[in-house]
């Protein structure tokens, strides 16, 4: 779970970097988006790593065992490509930011990581949850999931690399924008909880809410309450950019936490005797 969430904060990083450099409103040192170019690498690259290692912990990347089969699955090969523009980018970054091949190839970016991210949506436990009538909202959460961890972490970049007191970023439409992801992700994954637990009885749906309640209140407060009080806190501390980065490590541990509970739930669906 936590390798999905790094991975969706990666490709966020990719599409949302992408769409600033594509339409001119990143910051005006190119060699800046070398950082959230790095950093959203490294996050997607880690489950591609461990299961290169082969551990048990990761025996499959994107459906693609690697080690057992020589020829990678539709979903891997898309992820694999995705890589291209992000390494054009990062030859092509330091340019103007005007130069048409730029934004070509960042358009290219974010066309690709958002098909890697539906296409991931179809997987081994969209499939699963699949038999829970549960896939129609799949592929809007991991999307704005993305866009959402893909913007705390871009905004903890940008303040680390910024003056934040000067003119070099604007503390408002930062916090605006993440504000209403946030508002969207919570609406989305609470259809997504209100479709996991349709199917039970009012009993059973009543004691299966009160068992997940305590947990999905920690993961909703790290999620949401967290990131949220940063954005507003951040800019009146002048030590508030490690705050920053807080609420994005409190994100990612939140979305893990949320995602192992949704499991459970698509589990106890699929199989009522399952624990």
């Amino acid at each position: 779970m936590l390798l999905e969430v790094l991975a969706l904060c990666g490709y966020g990083l990719w599409m949302l970097l992408g769409l600033a450099l594509a339409l001119g409103i990143y910051s005006t040192g190119r060699g800046e988006a070398l950082v959230p170019l790095t950093l959203g690498c490294l996050f997607v690259s880690a489950g591609l790593l461990l299961a290169c290692l082969r551990l048990p912990l990761m025996p499959e990347w994107h459906g693609w065992q690697i080690g057992h089969s020589l020829r990678p699955t539709r979903e891997a090969l898309l992820a694999l490509a995705t890589y291209l523009p992000m390494l054009g980018l990062a030859g092509m970054v330091r340019g103007n930011e005007g130069f048409w091949a730029t934004r070509l190839i960042s358009v290219a970016l974010v066309l690709c990581s958002v098909a890697c991210l539906v296409s991931s949506a179809y997987g081994y436990r969209a499939r699963r949850m699949a038999q829970a009538g549960v896939t129609m909202q799949i592929p809007l959460s991991r999307v704005l999931s993305a866009c959402y961890g893909g913007g705390l972490w871009l905004w903890v970049c940008v303040i680390f690399q910024a003056n934040l007191t000067g003119a070099d970023v604007a503390p408002l439409p930062w916090a605006i924008g993440l504000l209403m992801l946030a508002l969207l992700l919570g609406l989305a994954d609470g259809l997504g909880w209100q479709q996991s637990l349709r199917k039970p009885t009012p009993g059973e749906r009543l004691r299966h809410a009160e068992d997940l309640q305590g947990r999905r209140f920690l993961a909703a407060t790290l999620i949401c309450a967290v990131p949220c009080l940063a954005l507003l806190v951040v800019p009146l501390l002048p030590w508030g950019r490690w705050l920053s980065l807080c609420a994005a490590m409190a994100y990612v541990v939140g979305k893990t936490i949320e995602l192992k509970l949704y499991d459970v739930a698509v589990t106890r669906l699929i199989e009522p005797d399952a624990p």
